[in-house]
């Protein structure tokens, strides 16, 4: 039985201008860190079209999931090995919420292990998104993602339900339940709008068994947001 096409995105568009956008920080010679999901595959595609035109040379780029490598290869974009044998020096990525301090909420792609690895070692991470992206506090319009190991899943459930969140594992076609690539299981957990991230972040770094959560903070100080008004930057103060 076919699978349901996935219904239009209403802001492809203002993804695809805000990722090209991002691509000016990229120059010949630098290594580019390359996000995972709809926005970073629009500034892939750019960074392969300047390549190919000899706009771009000399970059190696790190990609951040299975799937932007493979996309990354086929255009032909010269790829590290992944070991990241050096630092990056810009990396574009998306997110799934920004607060007004440009922390953020990534994972909705399942690659919020990697990409937190990638962005730690960038000396610019870029994040780009769509207006409809910023709020005003963390957990306000998304859930956050969190990765933990099959083995003992459920003592994890436990423990993060214990800090006020409703926890859904994550399942894709046929109900089955969708791995990362690690091969880790993946939790989306709903806490609200949320009173102390950091607090959080500690909670869920300190747990045995919790591989890495969604929540992205202080490592940006770039954003880019697209709307049907133009294109803006928004920087941390």
């Amino acid at each position: 039985m076919n699978t349901p096409a996935a219904p239009p995105d209403p802001h492809a568009s203002l993804k695809q201008q805000a990722a090209e956008y991002a691509v000016r920080y990229i120059e010949s010679g630098m290594t580019v860190g390359l996000g995972t999901g709809s926005t970073a595959m629009f500034a892939i595609r750019r960074i392969g079209a300047l390549l190919k035109s000899g706009e771009l040379k000399d970059i190696g780029a790190f990609a951040t999931s299975r799937a932007s490598w493979d996309a990354a290869v086929e255009l032909d974009i010269p790829m590290l090995t992944e070991d990241l044998p050096q630092n990056v020096d810009v990396t574009i990525d998306g997110a799934d919420e920004v607060d007004q301090q440009l922390n953020l909420i990534k994972g909705g792609g399942g690659a919020l292990l990697r990409e937190k690895l990638v962005a730690q070692a960038t000396a610019r991470e870029i994040i780009v998104v769509d207006e409809s992206k910023l709020s005003p506090r963390l957990g306000t319009l998304h859930v956050v993602p969190i990765e933990v190991l099959p083995f003992g899943w459920r003592s994890q459930l436990r423990f993060i339900e214990s800090l006020g969140a409703r926890c859904v594992i994550r399942r894709v076609a046929a109900g089955r339940q969708c791995l990362t690539d690690q091969g880790n299981m993946l939790m989306d957990c709903d806490f609200g709008p949320i009173a102390d991230a950091a607090k959080l972040a500690r909670e869920l770094e300190g747990r045995a068994g919790i591989v890495e959560h969604g929540l992205f903070l202080g490592l940006t100080n770039t954003v880019i947001v697209a709307s049907a008004s133009g294109i803006r930057e928004l920087r941390r103060k």
